[in-house]
């Protein structure tokens, strides 16, 4: 085994984390999906091409893994995939939900740490028919979170994407749905990123922010993008702001991978790819560094 080296770009920002979209297809048609900012391609990596990129990374130094989609659990071999991975401290998912209720314990068991549950809203109406446009889903979300809490993929963490005349009055209630897990489901409300056209839906973060504070028993600041987070109640609220948040770039310690095995340096930006496909362990060292000496904040572009 490689000894572990730790990579930075020209920026001085280090590698520490990978999230790898493992599938593009997913069973919902959520009106502000951005498929992690991929081009469409239909190619997935298999078990083994997933493992090797994993394996590698742990040579320079990557201790913690997301799996994102699509639909990350549309792919029957997730357990498999999980399973071939290196040790790692940390390794999570991306989902709708709708398939974690019959599989939770099994993901558990196969080496998942914890899940991030995509819910927009509370009510079964706003859910199905507006945001996610497949009706009669709702409840297997739900479901899905109490199966999740009760095998220990914890803390759940809900995303919740705010939607402005949609669901940006919903706050309260979800607060209060989260409440009743005693602190194993954490909300984290997520700015909307214009992929599709959607700045008409785009809420006022800071506005959202002051109306946390004035709520709070307490506000603490991860060290990570200085993210805030809000204790209401006993309740964990944390905001995601993706959008013109120069310290989310400056602070970005993470390395992205398509379904089809390219390296991307940034979300938000697709020139400058770098593919894996195909390559031997020792080729994908190299690529790996190729990659991270693309990185470049988008807030510098």
């Amino acid at each position: 085994m490689q000894p572990t080296i730790e990579l930075k770009d020209s920026y001085g920002r280090p590698v520490k984390s990978l999230r790898i979209s493992i599938t593009e297809r997913c069973n919902l048609n959520c009106i502000y999906c951005h498929n992690e900012g991929s081009e469409g391609s239909q190619e997935e990596m298999t078990p083994t091409e997933i493992a090797n990129i994993v394996k590698v990374g742990t040579e320079y130094g990557i201790w913690k893994v997301k799996f994102s989609g699509g639909e990350p659990l549309v792919r029957k071999d997730f357990e498999e995939i999980l399973r071939n991975l290196p040790p790692l401290k940390d390794v999570s998912v991306t989902t709708n939900g709708i398939y974690l209720e019959e599989r939770a314990k099994g993901l558990k068991e196969a080496g998942l740490d914890r899940v991030n549950v995509s819910l927009d809203s509370l009510d079964p109406e706003c859910y199905g028919k507006i945001i996610c446009r497949s009706p009669k889903l709702h409840k297997k979300v739900l479901e899905g979170i109490d199966a999740a809490v009760e095998v220990g993929l914890t803390p759940v963490k809900l995303n919740m994407v705010l939607l402005k005349g949609i669901n940006d009055d919903q706050i309260d209630e979800m607060m209060k749905f989260t409440r009743k897990y005693h602190g194993k489901v954490v909300l984290q409300l997520i700015q909307l990123m214009d992929f599709n056209e959607t700045s008409r839906f785009q809420v006022n973060a800071e506005n959202i922010e002051k109306m946390l504070a004035e709520k709070a028993d307490e506000i603490r600041v991860r060290t990570m993008h200085r993210r805030r987070k809000y204790m209401i109640d006993g309740t964990e609220v944390e905001v995601v702001r993706p959008v013109d948040n120069t310290e989310f770039c400056a602070r970005c310690n993470r390395l992205r991978v398509t379904a089809d095995g390219k390296f991307k340096p940034c979300l938000l930006t697709n020139d400058n790819l770098v593919d894996t496909k195909g390559a031997s362990i020792e080729e994908l060292r190299e690529l790996f560094k190729l990659a991270v000496k693309k990185r470049v904040p988008y807030n510098r572009r």
